[in-house]
């Protein structure tokens, strides 16, 4: 492995690092070994192959992991690979709790990434649900038909953005708490913007 792979933002990045600091060093150098380009981007190290997202390296309080973005794609011969939470699509974490399970599955993470980098060579796509899969909760509908320009925006609105306003909404079990929800980002939506702008 060379050093002039190494993206300098990543380095600022493990030196910065209080957890994970040890595990993180390894799983770089694994996936480095594998050819991958070393990038930054959404504040983590990242891994492209011809500028497409391979893999990720990632820290919570538990445990890091390795993030595949076709995750759900990979044949997961090991049963290693988790789904975040059920509304994620496409991606799969396979997750550690200490180095030593970091260097005991090497041979296993290495083969994983090479297959995570065939899935982007033969051009496989996850098939991701599509907006009009998800159900619009009857709150916002009731605000679609008050006030048509909220539906108007909303529409225009980018599809991820639409899906994360549906899934937000939908999550409380009672009405009032969905309503209130919506009455909160229905300025947002009118302006334009998304759950998180």
């Amino acid at each position: 492995m060379t050093n002039s792979r190494m993206n300098p933002k990543v380095d600022e990045f493990l030196g910065k690092a209080k957890k994970w600091k040890e595990e993180y060093e390894t799983l770089r150098n694994i996936v480095l070994d594998c050819g991958l380009t070393e990038e930054f981007k959404w504040m983590h190290p990242c891994y492209t192959f011809e500028k497409k997202n391979i893999v990720l390296i990632h820290g919570f309080k538990e445990y890091c992991a390795l993030l595949f973005h076709k995750g759900a794609l990979l044949k997961d011969t090991h049963g290693i690979l988790i789904q975040q939470t059920e509304n994620v699509q496409g991606a799969r974490q396979i997750r550690f709790t200490n180095l030593q399970e970091i260097v005991a599955t090497e041979t296993i993470l290495k083969a994983y990434i090479h297959e995570a980098i065939e899935v982007e060579k033969a051009g496989l796509q996850v098939n991701f649900k599509k907006n009009e899969e998800f159900i619009i909760p009857d709150e916002l509908q009731n605000k679609f038909d008050e006030i048509p320009a909220l539906k108007t925006a909303f529409e225009a609105l980018t599809p991820g953005r639409q899906r994360a306003y549906i899934l937000h909404f939908s999550q409380p079990k009672q009405s009032k708490t969905r309503e209130s929800r919506v009455e909160k980002c229905m300025q947002n939506i009118l302006n334009g913007k998304g759950l998180k702008d």
